[in-house]
């Protein structure tokens, strides 16, 4: 029997893409050995987990001036994280 989380309601919705970024998810899911619908899926429940700075950097919301910047202050941030995790499961 199906576990209870596993039976929450799911919502389609249609994607619209460039030719090249479709061929792009295609050859990313044949050498991934999963359905584009999956993959898509993925990214987009990651995407709606991140904060708000992680997206308007995904969505490219930034000056260009300023996204190098944004960039490493984001991975010093994800970095952070990594090790206040590490030093919660040690203990």
């Amino acid at each position: 029997m199906a576990e209870p989380h596993n039976l929450d309601r799911r919502v389609v919705m249609r994607l619209e893409l460039f030719p090249h970024a479709k061929d792009r998810l295609e050859e990313l899911c044949d050498r991934l050995g999963m359905t584009q619908l999956a993959a898509a899926s993925r990214l987009m429940e990651w995407f709606a987990e991140q904060d708000d700075v992680v997206q308007a950097a995904v969505l490219g919301l930034y000056p260009e001036e300023i996204r190098a910047e944004v960039a490493a202050m984001i991975l010093k941030r994800f970095g952070s994280k990594r090790k206040s995790r590490t030093s919660h499961e040690r203990k």
